[in-house]
C-alpha cells in the first residue's frame, strides 16, 4: 500500500475547486462569458478556413455608396437625395421579381408614411389595374389620369407604388425592428415580415439573433393618444396590471390607467366624451400581439415552406421546432430568451453568394420598360434576396464586430440565418447539464494527475489533458458546429486544480521529508536518505520485499557485567563507603560498561551505514539492520555479509588497540600502588557473533506518530537470522542458505571460501537448515594469530 499519511486535504482541494467553478457557471459572471466568447470568437475564425457546403440559393443586393451617387446624379433617370422616394424599392422589387426571384426581403424600414414625395406617372400598359387598386386603398379619392403621346398615366402615390408591387410580387418581406413595424399599408400588401433588430453582447460583437419578437399592434386610439404630445404617452413604455393597461407618462405626468377585461377589451368611451355612433362596437382589443420571426428565418421557411404560425417554442427546454411538408423539420437551439447563435459562414464578399449592385436592378428595370428585356432576366431566379446597405458615412451604415471581422456587413446575419436554417447546420452550445458533467469529469482527470504522478510527469499529462480537450472543442465546433466551454473546464477545473494540489504537495512534501529525515537520518547512510528525500513516492506504510538481515551480538557483555558488579562491591566493603557513596560507585560503574558497550556497537553500526544499510534497532548488546529496504538494492546478500566481514575486522582492531592500552596500564599500575595511587583498570575485551539470512520479509513503519516509530522488518526469515546469530559463537559470521545461493551468484570468489557447518534445527524451526560460516580475517591478521 502507498503511503498516503494525508489523503483527505487533496480531495477536499479537488472537490472545493469543482464545486466552486460549478457555482460560477450557475453565476454566470460576465467575465467568465467574455472570456468563453472570445474563445468562441477564435474557434469561428478557425472554422472559417474550412469552408463547409451552403445553401447556393442566396443572394444580396447592395445599397452601396455608388447607388447613392447614381441616383443623385440623373443617370438613371431621375434624381433624389440620400432619402429615396419608395417607388425606388417598388421598382427594384419589380425587376427581381421578373428575374424569377423566390424570395425578396428588405432590411429597411418603412414604418410611417411620407409625405415628401411626388406621385409617380403609371401608364396603363404597366399596371392596367391600377384605378382599382386606387380605389380600394382610397375609395373617397378619384385618381388623377393624363394622356400622353397616345399613352394614359394614372398619378399614383410613392406609397402606393410600393404597396401595389408588393402585393404584385406576393413574395416581399419587410422589415421590424424594436417595436417599430412597417406602415400598415405596406404590411397588410407584403408576404411576411422579418424582424432585423441586430442585439450585440456586451463587447460589440454580433453573435446571437433573436429567433423572434412578439409586436404589439396597437388600437388607433391609443395610436392617437401618443400621437398628441400633450399626452406625454410612449407606446413602447406601457405597464400591464391586472385589469389595466397602465400609460406611462413624462414630465411628471400622472399615469394613464386603462381598464381592460379579461380578453384585453377596452371601452372606447375611455377615449372620447362622444357616444359611439348607433351599431358600433363599444369595446375594443387595446392591442393585438403579431409574433414576428427573424429575417434569416422568414426566408429560409419560404424556400423550405416552414410553417410558422404552428413552430413549436419550448424556450424552457430550449429548442424551437419548425415543420414543413415531406417531414421537414429544424429544430433551433435557443436559450431561456429565444436567442440562438448564428452561423457565420457567408461573408459579404463570399463568391458563393448571388450579389449585384441596386442600381444595376434600376437600369435592368428601365431598360424592361423600355423594351430592351432587361439583360440577365434568370441571374436571380429561384434566389432568395435580401436588400440592404453596404454605404459608408451616411444614416444608411450598417458595419459592425461579427466573430469573423472587426467590422463588417450587418445585413449578412440574415442569409447567415437563411443557411442555418436550410443546411439544418446550427451552434449548438452544450447544455447547462452537460457543461457542469464536463466540468466534474476533468476536474478529477486533472487532479487524479496533479496528485498521483510525478511533478513532470503531472505537468505533461495536465497539459496534455488541456491540449487534448481543447483540441476537441475547435474539432466538434469546425466539423459539427458544437459548441464546448472552454474557459470554467480549463482555467477552473483543470488548471486551478493543478495549481493548488501542487502547491499543497510541495508544502506537503517538504513536510513528509522533514518527517522521513528524522526517522531515517539516524539509521541509515546520508547516501541512502538523500535518495529517500528524493524520491516521489514511499512505501513505508507495510510491503513485502526480499532483504538481507544482520544479528550482530557483542560478545561477553553477561560476562562484562557481573564481573563489574562484583568488583563494585568489593570496592565497597573494602572502604567500608557509605549508602550515598557506594551508590555513586555503581552508578561509574555503569557508565564505564555503558561506555564500552557503546564503543562496540558503534562500531557495528558504523560499518552498517558505510555499506548503505538500514539500522533498525538496538536490542540490549544485539545490532540488527537489514539491506533491501526502503530502497531496492540487487546485491543486498552481497554487501550484508562484506559489512559483517568489515565490522568484524573492526572489532578486532578495535580489541587489539584495547590489548595494547591493558598492556601500557598493566606496566604502570605497579609504580601507581607503590605511590599510593588507585590502579587503572584493565579494558575488556569483547567479541562479536553474527547471525545473516536473506527472504521475504514484511517491512515498514511500526509505531505512531504520537510516540515512537520504527522502521523494522519481521517474518519467519528475520527469525532465522537471530538464530543463527545465537549459534555464530564467538567471532564467527553465520549465514543461511539463501544468503550464500546469492553470494555464489554474485561473488564466486567470496562464495569458495565459505565453509559449510553442519545444518542446525533452530528455536521455532522443524527442519535443520544448512548453514555457512564465512570466513573474515584477512590473511597477515590470520598469519599473526597463527
Amino acid at each position: 500500500m502507498k503511503y498516503r499519511p494525508h489523503k483527505h486535504p487533496p480531495v477536499i482541494i479537488a472537490v472545493g475547486v469543482i464545486v466552486l467553478v460549478c457555482l460560477a457557471r450557475l453565476s454566470q459572471f460576465d467575465s467568465v462569458d467574455r472570456l468563453e466568447r472570445m474563445t468562441y470568437d477564435g474557434r469561428a475564425r478557425i472554422a472559417a478556413r474550412f469552408p463547409q457546403p451552403v445553401a447556393t440559393n442566396l443572394g444580396f443586393v447592395a445599397i452601396g455608396d455608388d447607388s447613392i451617387a447614381a441616383l443623385n446624379d440623373g443617370s438613371l433617370g431621375f434624381r433624389f437625395g440620400l432619402y429615396w422616394p419608395r417607388h425606388i424599392y417598388g421598382r427594384v422589387l419589380r425587376e427581381l421579381s421578373a428575374q424569377g426571384a423566390q424570395a425578396i426581403a428588405f432590411d429597411v424600414l418603412f414604418s410611417g408614411p411620407r409625405y415628401d414625395q411626388s406621385p409617380v406617372p403609371v401608364a396603363a400598359a404597366e399596371w392596367p389595374d391600377v384605378p382599382k387598386f386606387l380605389e380600394q386603398l382610397h375609395p373617397e379619392q378619384t385618381a388623377t389620369t393624363f394622356e400622353d403621346h397616345g399613352q394614359t398615366y394614372t398619378m399614383v402615390e410613392s406609397d402606393d407604388y410600393f404597396a401595389w408591387q408588393l402585393k404584385r410580387s406576393g413574395m416581399a418581406i419587410l422589415a421590424a425592428e424594436r417595436g417599430v413595424l412597417p406602415l400598415t399599408l405596406f404590411a397588410t400588401n407584403a408576404w411576411s415580415l422579418g424582424d432585423i433588430a441586430a442585439e450585440a453582447d456586451s463587447d460589440g460583437v454580433l453573435r446571437r439573433a433573436r429567433a423572434f419578437h412578439d409586436y404589439r399592434r396597437w388600437h388607433p386610439a391609443f395610436l392617437q393618444v401618443a400621437a398628441d404630445k400633450t399626452f406625454g404617452v410612449n407606446l413602447s413604455r406601457v405597464r400591464l396590471e391586472p385589469g389595466f393597461v397602465v400609460l406611462l407618462r413624462t414630465n411628471g405626468l400622472d399615469d394613464i390607467k386603462v381598464p381592460v377585461d379579461a380578453q384585453n377589451n377596452f371601452d372606447l368611451a375611455v377615449f372620447t366624451s362622444d357616444p359611439p355612433p348607433p351599431g358600433t362596437a363599444q369595446r375594443s382589443k387595446a392591442f393585438t400581439v403579431d409574433r414576428v420571426w427573424h429575417m434569416g428565418i422568414v426566408l429560409a421557411a419560404r424556400t423550405l415552406n416552414l410553417d410558422l404560425a404552428a413552430a413549436e417554442v419550448d424556450l424552457p427546454r430550449g429548442k424551437i421546432v419548425l415543420r414543413g411538408p415531406n417531414n421537414v423539420v429544424r429544430t433551433l437551439p435557443v436559450d431561456a430568451n429565444g436567442f440562438f447563435y448564428i452561423n457565420w459562414e457567408l461573408p459579404p464578399t463570399d463568391p458563393r453568394l448571388t450579389a449585384d449592385a441596386f442600381e444595376n436592378l434600376l437600369r435592368l428595370d428601365r431598360l424592361r420598360l423600355d423594351g430592351q428585356g432587361g439583360g440577365q432576366t434568370n441571374f436571380w431566379k429561384d434566389k432568395l434576396v435580401v436588400i440592404g446597405s453596404s454605404a459608408t458615412g451616411n444614416d444608411l451604415t450598417d458595419h459592425g464586430a461579427t466573430p469573423l471581422e472587426k467590422s463588417t456587413l450587418l445585413v449578412s446575419k440574415h442569409w447567415n440565418v437563411a443557411n442555418a436554417v436550410i443546411t439544418d447546420r446550427f451552434i449548438r452550445p452544450t447544455s447547462l447539464g452537460w457543461e457542469l458533467g464536463l466540468i466534474v469529469l476533468l476536474g478529477i482527470l486533472a487532479a487524479r494527475l496533479s496528485w498521483q504522478l510525478q511533478v513532470l510527469p503531472g505537468l505533461l499529462g495536465v497539459l496534455l489533458l488541456t491540449a487534448g480537450y481543447a483540441g476537441v472543442c475547435v474539432f466538434l465546433f469546425v466539423h459539427n458546429r458544437f459548441w464546448l466551454p472552454l474557459v470554467l473546464p480549463v482555467v477552473g477545473a483543470i488548471l486551478v486544480n493543478y495549481v493548488l494540489l501542487v502547491t499543497y504537495r510541495a508544502v506537503f512534501e517538504q513536510r513528509e521529508q522533514r518527517r522521513v529525515k528524522s526517522i531515517f537520518s539516524r539509521v541509515v547512510s546520508p547516501n541512502i536518505a538523500k535518495e529517500l528525500l528524493g524520491r516521489e513516492r514511499l512505501s513505508l506504510g507495510g510491503a513485502r520485499c526480499e532483504v538481507t538481515v544482520l544479528f550482530a551480538d557483542v560478545r561477553g557483555f553477561t560476562e562484562l557485567t557481573d564481573t563489574a558488579q562484583e568488583r563494585a562491591a568489593e570496592t565497597i566493603r573494602a572502604r567500608k563507603l557509605t549508602a550515598a557513596d557506594g551508590e555513586a560507585a555503581f552508578n561509574e560503574l555503569a557508565r564505564e560498561t555503558l561506555h564500552t558497550v557503546n564503543a562496540y556497537l558503534a562500531t557495528v553500526a558504523d560499518m552498517v551505514k558505510k555499506h548503505d544499510g538500514t539500522l533498525d534497532k538496538y536490542i540490549g548488546d544485539c545490532v540488527m539492520a537489514f539491506w533491501g529496504a526502503p530502497t531496492p538494492h540487487r546485491h543486498h546478500a552481497l554487501t550484508c555479509v562484506r559489512a559483517a566481514m568489515e565490522a568484524q575486522r573492526a572489532i578486532h582492531e578495535l580489541n587489539r588497540q584495547r590489548a595494547a592500552k591493558n598492556q601500557a596500564n598493566e606496566l604502570e599500575n605497579p609504580a601507581r600502588l607503590a605511590a599510593g595511587l588507585a590502579v587503572k583498570p584493565l579494558l575488556p575485551i569483547l567479541a562479536l557473533g553474527t547471525g545473516i539470512n536473506s527472504g521475504i520479509v514484511t517491512v515498514g513503519l511500526m509505531g505512531s506518530d504520537a510516540h515512537i516509530l520504527n522502521y523494522t522488518v519481521f517474518g519467519r526469515e528475520v527469525n532465522l537470522a537471530s538464530r543463527l546469530e545465537s549459534i555464530s559463537g564467538h567471532g564467527r559470521i553465520i549465514i543461511g542458505e539463501t544468503t550464500y545461493q546469492q553470494i555464489l551468484r554474485d561473488d564466486p570468489t567470496l562464495a569458495a571460501t565459505c565453509i559449510e557447518q553442519a545444518p542446525t534445527t533452530p528455536k521455532g524451526f522443524q527442519k535443520p537448515v544448512r548453514n555457512f560460516e564465512v570466513p573474515w580475517r584477512l590473511p597477515a591478521a590470520t598469519n599473526a594469530e597463527a
